[in-house]
């Protein structure tokens, strides 16, 4: 299948969740034998409008990003390769349009990949994106609801989750038991605050935490941990690679989530895969509540003093290292929901 991915600013223009979301599957696509274009403003230091640096070719539609000059000039580039699918992002909005006029040169489908975090606002144009587009998906519900708020209908919607990789979970061995871990980006948005304050309830009880994640706010967070006098419980790890997040997972009883926004709670994913009871700060900016919904081993929770019940509570579930129920999130079963929209919408514009 040729795959035409279009995203003007990739991870090596804008690093953010989403961008790593769509080369993320673009590459696990490739590993599947697809062919894959990403047509994108020029990030690579040469004048080529073409680069291969692997499996997938990136063909440059601008020499820099420019949402005027990218959506104007994409439907001639798609005309000149034309694709079975069209996989693109929604920043630039008008990208999406030109993507969709392409398509119609093209006679192929368009399917938009909607994360959350493209900070493209509320405008006419942000609303004829969600529109134009043949499907949107997006990671959770929460996410999908902003979609639909946009104008996109029920039925041109669906979600898409995360991925992970069961596989590697099962190869790592667990790091030493501790009883509670967390992890986030230490930035405006981790609210580990709402976890300390939890855990500093329950100083009178036996328990060990880590934090994952490193960030501006880790020295706020240290300094709190002194105050609540529980320093020598609560270790702070650092950033820590995908291995070391997932031994560490292995080894803890519960996860504590409780960052302001989530548009998909990819770190309670792991950890959940991981074995690990899963305690839920409900937020009005994240989903990570979609996750637990349908789980036992999970609570879900709005004060300290809930939060400290739920540590208390889990110690009534058996510590384990693996949830192989969670094996509908591998990369392998992911991918194979793109797939299945992408035939779906390439046999409703009657091409197979």
């Amino acid at each position: 299948m040729r795959v035409a991915f279009v995203a003007m600013e990739t991870t090596h223009h804008r690093d953010t969740e989403g961008a790593r979301r769509l080369e993320r599957v673009a590459q696990q696509l490739t590993e599947r034998g697809h062919e894959v274009t990403i047509y994108c403003a020029r990030w690579w230091d040469s004048d080529l409008r073409t680069f291969e640096p692997d499996d997938i070719t990136y063909r440059a539609v601008t020499a820099t990003p420019n949402a005027a000059a990218f959506a104007t000039r994409l439907p001639v580039r798609l005309a000149r390769h034309p694709p079975d699918v069209i996989h693109a992002s929604p920043r630039p909005p008008g990208g999406v349009v030109g993507a969709s006029v392409g398509g119609t040169i093209t006679r192929a489908p368009v399917l938009v990949d909607w994360f959350g975090d493209e900070a493209i606002g509320g405008t006419r144009l942000v609303d004829r994106a969600a529109k134009s587009a043949d499907c949107v998906v997006t990671p959770s519900e929460m996410v999908r609801t902003t979609v639909r708020e946009h104008g996109a209908s029920s039925d041109r919607t669906a979600i898409v989750p995360e991925s992970i990789d069961m596989g590697q979970i099962r190869d790592t061995d667990p790091a030493a038991t501790v009883d509670v871990a967390f992890a986030h980006p230490l930035d405006e948005s981790a609210n580990v605050e709402s976890l300390l304050l939890g855990l500093a309830e329950l100083r009178e009880r036996d328990w060990s935490a880590k934090i994952v994640g490193d960030g501006p706010y880790r020295e706020d967070y240290e300094r709190q941990v002194r105050d609540l006098r529980i320093e020598d419980r609560v270790e702070f790890v650092g950033a820590c690679d995908r291995e070391e997040r997932i031994s560490i997972y292995r080894g803890a009883h519960v996860f504590v989530q409780t960052a302001y926004r989530e548009y998909f709670a990819s770190e309670l994913l792991w950890a959940l895969a991981c074995g690990c009871i899963g305690i839920v700060e409900y937020q009005a900016r994240s989903s990570a509540h979609e996750l637990i919904e349908h789980r036992e081993r999970s609570f879900r929770v709005t004060s300290t003093q809930q939060m400290a019940d739920a540590i208390v509570a889990s110690g009534d579930y058996p510590h384990e290292t693996i949830d192989e129920s969670l094996a509908e999130y591998d990369h392998d079963a992911v991918r194979e929901q793109y797939l299945e929209h992408y035939r779906r919408l390439i046999e409703a514009h009657g091409l197979l």
